[in-house]
């Protein structure tokens, strides 16, 4: 059913459940990113890292999934 024709509480209803029960992995950072190309840089940055041991929990959304497959030569993946 399209988003369109359901109603404000069944809305409501649906975005508690999307943000509720959203699965979440843990990201820790297991390599310098000393000598890596800019957008790793950046990567590493956006998802809150930045040094070695360091670890945050993301949920595993697509974009996120992305994120840590262009780094995934500097991360340990873990799910929660």
């Amino acid at each position: 059913m399209p988003l369109l024709y359901l109603s404000k509480g069944e809305l409501n209803y649906l975005k508690y459940l999307t943000v509720k029960f959203m699965a979440k992995v843990k990201v820790t950072q297991i390599r310098s990113i000393i000598k890596r190309p800019k957008n790793q840089k950046a990567t590493i940055t956006a998802l809150g890292l930045g040094k070695i041991n360091r670890t945050v929990e993301v949920e595993n959304t697509p974009q996120m999934q992305g994120l840590i497959k262009k780094i995934s030569h500097l991360v340990k993946v873990q799910d929660v």
